[in-house]
């Protein structure tokens, strides 16, 4: 063999032997980590996880609850190597010391919007009017339940009292402990959703008509925020999910990155 193919030849040999090398030294380091995030981030967290598991090798075990009940977890002593929830809860968990100061870094937002089963008559929510006219029009609706300590369900029924309706609506609402709310549509549980939009958007068999009117809107930033005994493997997932990287995913999902 010429001594110029028998040089190339050990080169690539070489640059299998690195890659090769890098990945065993990639996956022996891999570490499982356990996010706990609210529902609201619950498509956007998995995507990304899957990501972040191709380019590291990290696994990510996501639990996933309302903001309230992810709170009352992490107060409660329950282990986790990052927390997701909204920017106002991850704030007060490091004013309580459960969470790391200095580690906060906001994710995306998202709005609420209102869904209905796929092939019904969308109904008017433009102005606030309207949205009132359907609220009281519809047989039945769904939202997270305000006891269940999610974001937007304590919202809609501040809103839905401030428009005079909660009397009038009460004998119609299906509460939801959780979850997607939309699914209840989906099911024929419920005639409406309202609920966050990237929680609307993963349930099949509905359809997002629109969000409240801006009036009565409410935009919900969500927040990463890591122990004091972090990892490499936390911190490195935390920067990914608050990176460029993640932006497209986000846009995906319904959300708004930073």
């Amino acid at each position: 063999m010429p001594i110029r193919a028998r040089s190339l030849n050990r080169a690539a040999m070489a640059a299998a032997t690195l890659a090769a090398l890098l990945i065993g030294g990639t996956l022996a380091r891999a570490a499982e980590l356990r996010v706990l995030a609210t529902g609201a981030t619950k498509s956007l967290i998995t995507s990304l996880a899957a990501d972040f598991k191709i380019k590291t090798g990290h696994v990510v075990t996501l639990q996933t609850d309302t903001a309230g009940g992810v709170a009352k977890r992490i107060e409660g002593g329950e282990g986790f190597d990052v927390a997701i929830a909204t920017k106002g809860v991850i704030d007060a968990l490091i004013a309580k010391g459960k969470l790391a100061p200095g580690t906060a870094a906001d994710i995306a937002s998202t709005s609420i919007g209102v869904a209905v089963k796929e092939g019904a008559a969308k109904p008017d929510i433009s102005t606030v009017e309207a949205f009132k006219r359907t609220m009281l029009a519809a047989a039945t609706i769904a939202y997270v339940d305000p006891a269940s300590g999610g974001t937007s369900g304590i919202y809609i029924s501040g809103v839905l009292d401030r428009l005079g309706l909660s009397e009038a609506l009460k004998p119609k609402l299906r509460l939801k402990a959780g979850g997607y709310v939309a699914e209840l549509v989906a099911n024929g549980e419920a005639e409406i959703a309202i609920h966050q939009i990237s929680e609307i958007l993963p349930v099949k068999g509905v359809v997002l008509i629109g969000e409240l009117p801006k009036e009565i809107q409410s935009v919900t930033t969500y927040t990463a925020g890591l122990p004091k005994d972090t990892s490499e493997a936390a911190q490195a997932f935390r920067s990914y999910v608050t990176g460029p990287d993640a932006r497209a995913t986000i846009e995906k999902t319904g959300m708004k990155a930073p």
